[in-house]
């Protein structure tokens, strides 16, 4: 008797140990922090019963440590904000080239290289006091050098990504002699030095401390839909404009991911992706985090993006931005802008 328990016993463990091997599991390393995300993954699970053992941290410690880990780094999936970190990790020889017939035909070939994809976007809008200027008066990126606004903008790092991307954009539309010349006039038009994420700045023009600034949509429209009546009422001091109308239109900043070059998962890497990309998880980026969906096709429903209005977008490609970043980087540090 004893003996048939023993043998059941291994039996059993035997089967379990055959069940969590074939467990099939991505492990994501994610630079986006928004407890929004848990339903974004967790219907992914859902669909595919493929689990999600997620790693977060910030980009440069991610990007550090999947580098650190090498080809033993159990990373499949490599997520982030912003094109230059995304240029960054790629760069530094982190991704691998994916071929999918579906991110290929879903997502727009200026919102791809060959080895990340956008998978949601962000507007990078000015934005502006109602008492102190009109909409007229920033009406483009290139309108903040002014000297007519000296003592009015306000500014996060020129380090910073964000920043980055948009000086990379500007060196492709009008060239890096005249983007430096536009960075000086916006330096000397600081009404304190850089400081702050967005929401910082969102809150000094409202304030009046200062009369102009630039913001990614999503901070706006977190406090357009804000369940605190200060910060709603804060937002009704504020005008936004939708920069370049009338030319290339406004800046587009994204989220995005790549599959880890040392994935020992890829197909289940490449998966994901093409999930990220699917109708629903398009609609939660949207109506989860104020995010606009890359899939042109996807209705979403969130009334703070639609109280914003429509706009035209540039199209300039994410791989073009990725080749200007360090171009970007040492203009700024020319300019003085910190």
């Amino acid at each position: 008797m004893n003996k048939k328990l023993t043998l059941l016993a291994l039996l059993l463990a035997t089967t379990g140990f055959a069940a969590q091997a074939e467990e099939k599991v991505l492990n994501l390393y994610s630079a986006r922090h928004y407890q929004t995300d848990e339903k974004l993954y967790d219907n992914f699970t859902k669909q595919t019963g493929i689990k999600i053992n997620r790693i977060e941290g910030k980009e440069e410690e991610l990007m550090e440590r999947i580098r650190n880990e090498g080809a033993n780094s159990p990373a499949d999936v490599f997520v982030t904000v912003d094109a230059a970190r995304l240029a960054t990790a790629d760069a530094l020889g982190l991704f691998a080239p994916v071929k999918s017939k579906t991110l290929e035909a879903r997502i727009p070939a200026h919102l791809h290289t060959d080895t990340w994809f956008a998978f949601s976007t962000r507007a990078r809008v000015i934005i502006y006091n109602r008492n102190a200027l009109k909409a007229e008066d920033v009406a483009t990126y290139e309108s903040l050098a002014d000297p007519k606004l000296k003592g009015k903008l306000c500014s996060r790092s020129g380090a910073h990504p964000y920043n980055l991307s948009l000086v990379s954009s500007l060196i492709a539309h009008d060239g890096e002699a005249k983007t430096e010349e536009w960075a000086k006039g916006v330096v000397a038009n600081f009404a304190r030095a850089p400081k702050g994420g967005d929401t910082d700045q969102i809150k000094a023009v409202a304030a009046g401390e200062c009369g102009v600034a630039v913001s990614n949509t999503y901070y706006l429209a977190r406090l357009i839909r804000s369940d605190k009546i200060d910060e709603r009422r804060m937002m009704e001091r504020i005008g936004i404009v939708w920069p370049n109308q009338a030319g290339h239109g406004t800046h587009i900043n994204i989220s995005g991911a790549g599959v880890v070059k040392t994935s020992k998962n890829q197909e289940v890497a490449v998966k994901f992706l093409e999930y990220l990309a699917s109708d629903d998880a398009q609609r939660y980026f949207a109506d989860g985090n104020n995010e606009w969906p890359v899939v042109a096709s996807v209705v979403t429903n969130n009334p703070a993006l639609e109280a914003m209005g429509k706009f035209k977008a540039d199209t300039l490609p994410i791989g073009t931005l990725a080749k200007n970043i360090v171009a970007a980087q040492k203009l700024l540090d020319r300019a003085g802008y910190r």
